[in-house]
């Protein structure tokens, strides 16, 4: 029988295992994917992610398999700016700074970091079941029993579904394209994050690696079609963003819809809990999906020095959680809203420049201060 078991080896399985392990506690993880190999596109760890791998002794190795970003600019279809957050103020005084990262090399980094043996891969969960303690049953027919089950599998958890029996997915009506492709980025935006808005559309980009780039590319859901030509769509925007579309391979490039979890009255059961998207799946207007499920991994370490009671600590750290990842889904969402605005953008966009940037710097603060 496992101590504690894991679902899911994503970002947020694999940092709570990576915690577990510092604390020197017994953990087995369950994946679906029949192995950890290269998926997904980019990823920006913003700095209250970068601050707990510092604490787990990872921060350098993902700096260099990454690209440092020390700002968020937001502009309009010609690249002219709208809103600016310079982070270097913030990098000093927390000692971390933001890094995007393919996606694949932060879990093959966090993965190598707790040993591949402690993953089991192919292990899709069927059901769960309460009893003494938890059974699991998986699709491959294997069946595991364990004291404390972790949901971390993602928006669609099959353990919130079935045993707390609760969460609505709101589609957010954007469809998203990712990819990542070899690109040689001007200069002027190596540490940057840029996003352009323009009517009812956004692209981002931002640099991964010495010749990687990540990009992302949403339009209103009611204008979207299966032959719908991005060239096309993004044909207004600067020369750059057509440069970026025709350089990528098509096998780089995910389509999604955005969606998010409407919040739910509670994150756990009887020593069960679930975390990062299973527990508040967020837009990801603020880049802070993957990091609100790292925090959440965090948090729970802290908890664990001090708690041997589970339930306490789940009480515990839903309450200590709570408001913060309340209120990133709540605005993520409403600035979704508002980047996708297909009529009054230049008003929007005038009223926005006139935001100084030491607001945009507090908003900045208030999301990578990191809970106690």
């Amino acid at each position: 029988m496992n101590s504690i078991s894991i679902i899911g080896a994503g970002i947020g399985g694999l940092t709570l295992a990576n915690i577990l392990k510092q604390q020197t506690l017994d953990f087995s993880i369950y994946e679906s994917a029949p192995e950890i190999k290269p998926v997904g596109a980019g990823i920006i760890m913003a700095i209250n992610a970068m601050q707990i791998f510092d604490k787990l002794g990872l921060k350098e190795k993902i700096e260099r398999a990454g690209n440092k970003i020390h700002g968020i600019t937001i502009t309009d279809e010609s690249l002219k700016s709208i809103s600016k957050t310079n982070i270097l103020e913030l990098e000093k005084k927390y000692n971390s700074c933001n890094v995007a990262i393919h996606r694949a090399s932060l879990q093959k980094i966090l993965a190598e970091n707790i040993g591949l043996e402690k993953i089991q891969t192919g292990h899709k969960l069927l059901q769960i079941e309460k009893k003494d303690h938890y059974h699991l049953t998986f699709e491959n027919g294997n069946t595991v029993e364990s004291k404390i089950v972790f949901g971390a599998d993602g928006i669609q958890s099959k353990v919130r579904n079935q045993l707390l029996q609760t969460g609505i997915i709101r589609n957010a009506g954007q469809k998203c394209w990712r990819g990542w492709v070899n690109f040689d980025l001007p200069e002027q935006y190596h540490q940057e994050a840029m996003e352009m808005w323009g009517k009812g559309k956004r692209f981002g980009f931002v640099k991964m690696s010495d010749k990687s780039l990540y990009w992302y590319a949403l339009v209103n859901e009611k204008h979207f079609s299966k032959d719908l030509n991005l060239l096309s769509v993004f044909k207004d925007f600067n020369g750059l963003v057509l440069e970026i579309l025709q350089a990528t391979p098509p096998e780089h490039i995910i389509l999604n819809d955005i969606t998010d979890l409407s919040p739910i009255p509670k994150w756990y059961s009887e020593h069960l809990c679930l975390i990062g998207d299973a527990a508040h799946a967020t837009t990801p207007n603020m880049g802070q999906g993957a990091c609100q499920a790292i925090e959440d991994a965090y948090i729970i370490g802290e908890l664990l020095k001090t708690h041997k009671e589970y339930d306490k600590i789940f009480q515990e750290f839903q309450a200590i959680r709570r408001k913060k990842v309340d209120y990133i889904v709540r605005t993520s969402r409403k600035i979704g809203e508002i980047s996708q605005w297909e009529r009054g953008n230049s008003i929007r966009n005038f009223l926005m420049r006139f935001i100084p940037e030491s607001v945009n710097q507090k908003l900045g603060e208030k999301i990578i201060r990191l809970e106690k």
